[in-house]
């Protein structure tokens, strides 16, 4: 075993490694980028080494600052974690020829997988079952268009490197197609540097299942057997399960076999993983899933592998790498239970799943699940890196549990200070048909407004928002019912019972309201201001009974039910502004009490200006100055946390200036385009 390793990548994965060569007695050695410099898994590790400013063009993607941390460290070994240079063979020859040991699989191994269309042909050649479509080096559009045509339509075009859903479109007729095939092409060169695509049958109704293989020195290459991976959004896993749903001994044996034959192929050791694309229409059937790439790495989802097989793969990788024999046979190896992980994102689902970054004024989990973060309370998630917050996974006896334990942990998860999709997976993992096990990876596009559609802010929740921001519960913690209102010392009145007026913004609406606290420590809520008047219909909107509040939560009876709300308030410095979170249930509601110096801004039927979401890289920019556009027409596609986002036009209207071109990085708030001051004049033109 190593004395010493060092980790070539940063957050989530990163402090997992760690904690396994932490409970093997191994030291460690972090890397960092200026975003980086305080981060958890630079706390965590014996030693840490800055490599760079915060793109990763600049720090986690220069293999020669890794190795050089490591010459100056005294590591012995690398491990690449996932993604960043993970799966580039170039890097592992240089690390092999620095006198380091690669925690992985060999060059020549992720060479054999590491371009989609050659891969497809070796597997096709060792009876493994590929997906039919065209995988040839011809890139020319009119070529391609043919192909397509060919194949038939619906179809994928996909980059031949990498993965994670880059370079990817489904194309659904000829018309669309060369202009998804520039913008997969577009992807793909600025995510891997390699702008060719193959062209692939897309399979109705498909899922997604992948095979868990671990191969060692010896030739020995076991299965640690499936998961189900078929939850996804922009091509991007969401929910992993293992082992599959539906998935009969016959099936599985056929997959297997099919994937241990994969790795043999290209004398693969360490962890991997054979990804297959699956019929999903019926029962799973022995001739009705296709090899679609294999991952030459440790996947995120590898927590329900683990937690249904029981053995740590970051200890296999670390023994193997060593030199070691995989320390169990075949027949060994069995499936305990059911497991699921959710991953937890900061994004925003409504507009299509847009990530997004801000500063973390709350980071609480709950203790049954495993978690698997790299950020803590006060931590920030940057536009540099991917979005991830943490990987939430439970255990069960079979697959209800499992789910049952996974809603009961995003109930109990709270996160605040930037938007989530925690709102989003639990509402998912109840949803009817993955509740059954009936999905494809179409369900959540297919059912997306229905999982969204919760989204409304209750009374009881803006209630709750106003005990807090009036300051009201932060005079009354820690006190039962019958002393909470007492204890409350704003608002005097010589008769009557007090009430407080309290100004709300929640998703840039802005709203007035009124509650009323009497004597026996009812809260009448009254959604606007003037619903106290005399002259007014005076009935409340809501209405709660106080039990206890504290400085984090407030106990109280809502039509005869105990509930318990979390909460967490913090000051916003940019703007003066006073925000809390609310957790109630699966919902998860922020709001602040706005600054009255500050001036709303203009609507979107004036606005003038076109601005970057959040940092990033121009890649194109579709109109000119003077170009007359109206309203949803794209501008600008920018590039940011490995995404493309296509920014549209407010309203409509004519450009009259573009402050960016293609190749610019940008920062979030920047200017890019200036449409001209609407008028009568134009306004009909």
């Amino acid at each position: 075993m190593f004395n010493k390793i060092l980790i070539a990548n940063r957050g989530e994965i990163a402090c997992r490694i760690i904690r396994t060569a932490q409970r093997l007695g191994v030291d460690t050695v972090a890397v960092y980028s200026d975003a980086d410099k305080h981060a958890m898994h630079v706390q965590m590790a014996t030693t840490a080494v800055h490599i760079g400013h915060s793109p990763v063009n600049e720090s986690y993607l220069v293999g020669e600052k890794i190795i050089n941390a490591a010459k100056v460290s005294g590591a012995q070994a690398i491990h690449p974690g996932y993604g960043f240079l993970s799966e580039n063979p170039d890097f592992v020859d240089a690390v092999e020829a620095a006198g380091f040991v690669f925690i992985g699989p060999s060059a020549d191994a992720i060479r054999a997988m590491g371009l989609k269309d050659a891969a497809k042909q070796r597997m096709a050649d060792a009876g493994v079952p590929v997906v039919p479509g065209y995988h040839g080096a011809e890139q020319d559009p009119d070529f391609l268009q043919k192909e397509a045509n060919k194949i038939g339509y619906p179809l994928l075009v996909k980059a031949r490197s990498g993965g994670g859903g880059k370079g990817m479109r489904l194309v659904t007729n000829e018309a669309e197609f060369k202009d998804q095939l520039a913008s997969a092409a577009r992807e793909a060169q600025a995510a891997f540097g390699d702008p060719v695509v193959l062209l692939e049958k897309f399979i109705e109704s498909p899922r997604h299942i992948e095979v868990q293989v671990f191969g060692d020195a010896t030739g020995e290459v076991v299965h640690l057997f499936e998961r189900d991976c078929s939850l996804q959004r922009r091509h991007q896993k969401v929910i992993e399960e293992a082992p599959a749903p539906g998935m009969s001994e016959s099936v599985r044996h056929a997959m297997t076999t099919a994937a241990i034959t994969a790795a043999k192929t290209i004398g693969y050791t360490s962890a991997g993983t054979i990804e297959f694309i699956v019929d999903g229409q019926g029962a799973l059937k022995e001739d009705g899933f296709w090899f679609m790439e294999m991952n030459t790495r440790l996947q995120v989802e590898h927590p329900v592998t683990e937690a249904i097989t029981g053995y740590d793969l970051v200890e296999w990788q670390l023994r193997v790498a060593a030199g070691e024999p995989i320390p169990v046979s075949q027949s060994q190896i069995k499936i305990q239970g059911h497991s699921v992980e959710a991953r937890l994102y900061a994004e925003d689902p409504a507009a299509d799943f847009l990530p997004v970054s801000g500063q973390l004024h709350h980071v609480s989990f709950p203790e049954h699940a495993r978690i698997d973060t790299g950020v803590r309370t006060a931590d920030a998630i940057t536009p540099f890196y991917d979005p991830m917050i943490a990987k939430v996974t439970t255990h069960g006896a079979d697959r209800a549990a499992a789910l049952q334990a996974m809603a009961a942990a995003l109930s109990k998860t709270h996160i605040a200070g930037t938007q989530t999709n925690l709102d989003f997976l639990s509402a998912l993992i109840q949803q009817p048909d993955f509740q059954a096990g009936t999905m494809d990876t179409g369900l959540i596009e297919e059912h997306l407004d229905s999982l969204l559609i919760d989204s409304a802010v209750t009374p009881v929740e803006r209630l709750l928002a106003c005990l807090v921001l009036s300051g009201y519960a932060s005079n009354s913690c820690s006190v039962v019912k019958e002393n909470v209102q007492n204890n409350w010392q704003t608002g005097w009145r010589l008769w009557g019972n007090t009430s407080q007026r309290v100004t709300l913004m929640n998703a840039d609406e802005l709203n007035t309201h009124r509650f009323l606290v009497s004597g026996n420590s009812t809260v009448q809520f009254f959604e606007s201001e003037h619903d106290l008047d005399e002259e007014q219909d005076n009935r409340p909107t809501a209405e709660v009974q106080l039990h206890a509040i504290t400085g984090e939560a407030i106990q109280f009876q809502l039509n005869a039910q105990m509930r318990v709300a979390n909460y967490v308030e913090w000051d916003v410095p940019a703007t003066g502004e006073r925000a809390v979170s609310i957790k109630l249930g699966n919902r998860s509601r922020t709001f602040t009490a706005p600054n009255p110096l500050n001036t709303l801004g203009e609507s979107s039927a004036n606005a003038h200006t076109v601005v970057a979401p959040m940092t990033g890289v121009i890649r194109l920019v579709h109109q000119a100055v003077g170009a007359t556009i109206t309203e949803g027409t794209p501008l600008v596609v920018l590039e940011a946390m490995k995404m493309e986002t296509t920014l549209i036009a407010p309203r409509d209207g004519r450009i009259e200036a573009v402050f960016c071109k293609n190749g610019d990085s940008v920062s979030d708030g920047d200017v890019l385009i200036r449409l001209e001051e609407a008028s009568d004049d134009n306004a009909t033109t």
